[in-house]
């Protein structure tokens, strides 16, 4: 199963099977854009992804609701991944933060560092960022889930 994974946010973390398809993707409000067009950013982007790999599903990291900026964010690609997903024939699930990190490091709590530094552990470089870490630790339990191993 080819999985696509992604962790949301301004800087979205991506990953998958194919390592050619991994890193860290800014939707960062460029110079006087309303804030809309980070959005159709975000679908231009998963879309060219969508057909370039040909995901069989796209699993996300669950969108936090503390409020403010990023959540608003988080919530906003969460919504258009999900009518992307509907629009090419694509299924879609979440995974709750506590499980990413309890799978990363055994506890549910671990802070971006040691997200890292079990990252470095695991695979023996660094990742592009924290993101990159998370969307990397999220494909590697969420394949083991679905195609009984890891990355």
């Amino acid at each position: 199963m080819k999985i696509l994974a992604l962790d949301l946010a301004t800087k979205t973390g991506y990953a998958m099977n194919d390592p050619d398809i991994s890193g860290t993707e800014n939707f960062g409000l460029r110079r006087g854009e309303s804030p809309g067009m980070r959005y159709l950013r975000f679908v231009s982007w998963l879309e060219e992804i969508i057909a370039k790999s040909r995901p069989d599903i796209i699993v996300a990291e669950e969108a936090h609701h503390r409020g403010g900026a990023a959540t608003e964010v988080a919530a906003g690609f969460a919504t258009h991944m999900q009518s992307t997903c509907a629009k090419h024939g694509v299924n879609h699930t979440t995974r709750h933060t506590g499980s990413i990190k309890k799978h990363a490091t055994g506890k549910g709590n671990a802070g971006k560092d040691e997200m890292m530094a079990a990252f470095v552990k695991k695979w023996g470089v660094a990742p592009k960022d924290d993101n990159h870490a998370d969307a990397m630790w999220l494909l590697d339990m969420v394949n083991q889930e679905f195609n009984g191993r890891a990355e």
